[in-house]
């Protein structure tokens, strides 16, 4: 029997009945029948439905539409219930050298196909090769990368050197099943993820499907990893899906008992999805409380972000929605994908994803106070937020707290944001040519109170950074942030009219300010500390200098004018508007950065220590 009440909510002074709807993963009402009961109400009418703790099975998405406008979805007072879009497997039983396997039929028909499996709660890596580090292709792609700006290759690519990769022989044998292995070939800011078509052992030659974002071997990269082959199960808790025998083999933890264990396979790529257009979009709709996971993905290229694949919360044409205290995990795709102005995204909790962690970008966005971590898993071109837009007043980002990416933490295009107070760690662990946080072809962007620390980085142009301004990035602010262990707090490519203004940066190694094709940039009152050397390449894209302080342990702190792309030889830096070399003496504890009295940079007092969710 369905149990519906309502309750009285004051609007504008006028009383308003709100249906309430309650389901149970128990029974007797589930969640579809609740939905279908609120939509009779209307949508003018605001409803809400309440869910009991518990796993709710989602074998086919939920799916919202412009007759649940005004709906709020929440949980019960004190529950946490569950949307879990998988299927258990079961039937496990030896397979031979410590392996376990159980029956997946619906692999070998080509009906069940996923990139995930879920075992008590954990995300398990898939069988690799080689087992840490990667092969080398033999593929040359020599053609220059003109920029985004500038229409990307000079020569577009064939579909033959798109679909094709060529192999050294001793890392690839004959047992290399084509129905099972998957390959992850890696690009700069980007990677494809792609099956194998056919082989040609005389040449030694993969044919690939689909075709790769970017040719192997482009901006120099030849690495690639292979997955999903039972030679690759060398670490217990990995898995393989044998597509031939319709078969997952498993290797289990030690002490790990199959007959016992919740063993979850996606059946859905996406748990929540609500579409309107805009003509008619869903209005006002709030999901509050609710924990998803266990969402798959197709064999596809993701592109930039890993962008193709959908979140296990989608929100489409949505002005309005509010997502409060989420947590999204274990899922293949991104977590939180919001194609939708005016979304807020609050005290969420997103992590272990194959993608990214919130998508919000189409403008007025407010996401603030979320926890985004161990994202990228399968497809490292993640981010593991990004925003964007270009509405009047423009979005916020801030007060989250992000780390474990493999490569940009946030991301940022449009005008008039602002990224402010969020806490990155150990950002850019696989990828390159990105940042903690990266904006582009983006106006009046501000970037400021962020704390950003532990990003590798090898000293090269291009490479891993804390704070980058990239492709037309104009009239933007970087003001009061913090950089703790990154060699290349800054990094300028192709940005105008820039400010960078009381930020600190500080570094045991060298530490290197990039400018290329950038031009009128201003810096003022910055604090940089290096162990080792202080670099700054491209000077002269610096129009204004006001009162910095910079300090190299070695005594070495350098100018490097550009010709396009190529740093000059290293001459010294000159100190322009009241800049000093000297030793700041910063200390910084909990993200307060001190300064002795007697410190030429006493007079900035910088404080990061609420960066992160309040």
């Amino acid at each position: 029997m369905l149990r519906v009440w309502s309750l009285a909510l004051v609007t504008g002074g006028v009383a308003m009945a709100q249906a309430v709807f309650t389901a149970s993963p128990t029974g007797p009402v589930t969640i579809e029948a609740a939905l279908a009961a609120a939509r009779q109400t209307g949508p003018d009418q605001p409803r809400r439905i309440v869910l009991a703790d518990g796993v709710y099975p989602v074998t086919r998405t939920l799916t919202l539409g412009p007759a649940d406008s005004r709906l709020t979805i929440e949980a019960a007072p004190g529950a946490r219930p569950l949307l879990l879009g998988g299927r258990r497997i079961t039937g496990w039983q030896p397979d031979g050298d410590g392996l376990w396997a159980a029956p997946v039929p619906a692999a070998a028909s080509g009906t069940w196909d996923f990139r995930l499996l879920v075992v008590d709660g954990r995300s398990c890596p898939r069988a690799r090769l080689p087992e840490s580090g990667h092969f080398n292709c033999l593929n040359q792609w020599d053609v220059p990368w003109m920029s985004t700006t500038g229409g990307g290759w000079k020569r577009k690519p064939t579909e033959e050197e798109l679909t094709t990769l060529r192999y050294r022989p001793e890392d690839l044998g004959p047992w290399l099943d084509l129905k099972n292995a998957e390959l992850t070939i890696y690009h700069s800011w980007d990677e494809s993820v792609v099956g194998v078509a056919g082989r040609d052992e005389a040449t030694h030659t993969l044919r690939l499907k689909p075709r790769c974002g970017h040719p192997p071997g482009s901006f120099r990269n030849p690495r690639y990893v292979v997955w999903n082959v039972r030679q690759g199960l060398t670490k217990p808790g990995q898995w393989y899906l044998d597509r031939a025998a319709g078969k997952v083999v498993y290797r289990p933890l030690p002490g790990e008992d199959l007959a016992r264990a919740e063993v979850y396979a996606p059946v859905v790529d996406t748990i929540l999805r609500a579409a309107g257009t805009a003509a008619s979009p869903v209005r006002e709709l709030v999901v509050r409380g609710l924990r998803l996971a266990v969402a798959g993905t197709p064999l596809r290229t993701g592109g930039f972000g890993a962008n193709a694949f959908d979140g296990a919360v989608q929100l489409v044409e949505c002005p309005g929605a509010r997502l409060e205290r989420l947590e999204v995990f274990n899922v293949g795709g991104q977590g939180i994908k919001a194609d939708t102005r005016g979304v807020r995204i609050e005290r969420c909790d997103v992590h272990h994803t194959g993608a990214g962690g919130i998508l919000a970008r189409a403008g007025q966005a407010v996401v603030t106070d979320n926890r985004i971590h161990d994202v990228g898993l399968t497809y490292p071109s993640a981010i593991a937020l990004w925003g964007g837009g270009k509405d009047p007043g423009g979005s916020l980002y801030a007060h989250n707290d992000i780390d474990h990416c493999p490569y940009t933490a946030i991301a940022c295009g449009g005008q008039d944001h602002t990224i402010a107070s969020n806490r990155i760690r150990h950002a850019m662990e696989v990828l390159h040519d990105g940042a903690a946080i990266y904006i582009t072809f983006c106006q009046r962007v501000t970037v400021k109170g962020n704390w950003v620390s532990d990003i590798q980085y090898d000293g090269g142009p291009s490479q891993s950074h804390a704070y980058y301004l990239d492709e037309q990035a104009e009239d933007c602010l970087v003001e009061g942030n913090l950089a703790v262990g990154c060699g290349s707090p800054s990094h300028n490519h192709m940005a105008r009219r820039n400010t960078l203004r009381g930020n600190v940066f500080l570094t045991t190694g060298d530490l290197f300010l990039h400018f290329p094709k950038s031009s009128e940039f201003t810096l003022a009152r910055n604090v940089l500390a290096a162990g080792g050397a202080v670099v700054c390449r491209g000077p002269e894209a610096v129009t204004g200098w006001d009162r910095n302080v910079i300090w190299s342990a070695q005594g070495k702190i350098e100018g490097r004018p550009f010709q396009n792309y190529s740093a000059g030889a290293a001459q010294p830096l000159a100190a322009q508007g009241g800049t000093v070399f000297a030793d700041p003496r910063a200390s910084v504890t909990g993200g307060k950065v001190t300064f002795p009295a007697d410190s030429p940079a006493a007079g900035l007092d910088l404080d990061v220590s609420g960066a992160g969710p309040r």
